[in-house]
């Protein structure tokens, strides 16, 4: 029969210690009894049942409390009313010094701005942030066509146009610019740009946007700064509802539930309850007459034929790394391993035998010094020559 552990200590220790905690105090109490599920049960040889016993002393590590730079460092966030934009470059959660030993001033140029997102953002988002295979424009549009309405979809025509979503047009803060490319760009290395660097990147989005920022036009000299950010005002900031803004969130919770109490959002129409698709549509239609379809085959040829192959087939060298293996994943494998983006895809025989008709040199040649859209050596400029040669030698030879 099994023992209970005593109520009133098992309560008091518990408010003590946390319950793994409290098990392997048990445990290493030498009192020859465990504690599982609030019973003790008696112990023989260093067992109870078929369990060992734990007789290990174990000492916890709690940790200790983040310093103000460990902090720093990871509070990387921006606000809309601007709280957190940098006012200098960061290092590990402390500002970068200059030649004179004073914080470095973070700030970045249009021109500087265009220069980075032509070797790090051009490849995804297209030129000028016009959108890339995959991948959103980032400049275009207006407000204005985001009042466009979808359209009756049984109309026989359909409106073609639809609402043009990109920073300039949408976007109701640009904190959001700054912080997300900080954080999360360039898509195969993020967390690389500095505060200065993000400072360029954001100008230069703003200036194709053609966003003024207190009255001034980003021209290619304007510098982009702290002070000047905290002016800039998007053209979409009332465009969206309700406002929830307010340095105390309960006021913006409140606003949001105020909204969606108020039935006069919703819609006011008369119930249907039979035929309800010819009362709307018209006598003779039906639901594949009103129902939205794609009309682009979704599974662009992806979906293959049904193996009945059932045998394991060993890899012909299992584990071995080719050679450009190691560079080609680390370097070129978010473009090159992604069929969104548009560039040939590794293991994709007819692409590369279409890419090697021109010959080896000219594949060197154009992976070296940039085409179309690639910029040279993919944006990894501190790479030579020889190491992109032997990541193209590897992708040709994994396509074959």
């Amino acid at each position: 029969m099994f023992k209970l552990e005593n109520i009133k200590k098992l309560n008091t220790a518990l408010l003590g210690l946390g319950v793994s905690a409290l098990v392997a105090t048990s445990l290493n109490a030498g009192n020859g009894v465990s504690i599982d599920g609030a019973v003790k049960y008696p112990t023989e040889n260093g067992k109870y049942s078929d369990y060992y016993v734990n007789d290990q002393k174990i000492k916890y590590n709690n940790g200790r409390p983040a310093t103000k730079n460990e902090i720093a460092a990871w509070n990387i966030d921006v606000k809309p009313n601007g709280e957190g934009l940098p006012e200098y470059d960061m290092h590990q959660g402390k500002p970068v010094l200059d030649e004179d030993g004073k914080p470095k001033k973070a700030e970045g140029s249009v021109s500087m701005g265009e220069e980075l997102y032509d070797t790090q953002c051009v490849m995804c988002h297209g030129e000028f942030g016009g959108g890339g295979k995959g991948y959103p424009m980032l400049a275009g549009g207006s407000v204005a066509s985001l009042k466009i309405q979808r359209l009756n979809p049984a109309d026989e025509n359909p409106n073609p146009e639809t609402p043009v979503r990109t920073i300039g047009s949408y976007w109701p803060y640009a904190s959001t610019i700054f912080w997300y490319v900080y954080d999360s760009m360039p898509f195969p290395h993020p967390k690389s740009l500095t505060n200065s660097e993000t400072y360029a990147i954001t100008a230069y989005l703003l200036s194709v946007n053609n966003i003024k920022i207190d009255g001034e036009t980003l021209d290619d000299e304007y510098v982009l700064d702290r002070e000047k950010f905290l002016k800039i005002q998007m053209p979409n900031k009332d465009g969206f509802y309700p406002d929830v803004e307010s340095p105390n969130p309960k006021e913006g919770l409140e606003k949001m539930r105020a909204l969606l109490s108020d039935p006069t959002i919703y819609g006011k129409g008369t119930r249907c309850m039979s035929n309800c698709i010819e009362k709307q549509f018209g006598k003779g239609k039906t639901v594949d007459d009103v129902l939205l379809k794609i009309k682009i085959p979704l599974d662009d040829g992806i979906v293959q034929p049904v193996s009945t192959e059932r045998t394991w087939k060993e890899p012909e060298v299992a584990g071995a790394v080719m050679p450009g293996q190691v560079e080609y994943e680390a370097k070129c494998s978010a473009c090159h391993g992604n069929a969104a983006i548009g560039a040939p895809v590794v293991g994709d025989k007819e692409a590369w035998a279409e890419v090697t008709k021109k010959g080896l040199d000219a594949v060197y040649s154009n992976a070296i010094n940039g085409v179309n859209a690639m910029p040279p050596k993919g944006g990894h400029m501190d790479s030579s020559d020889d190491e992109i040669k032997m990541i193209v030698d590897y992708m040709i030879n994994a396509s074959k």
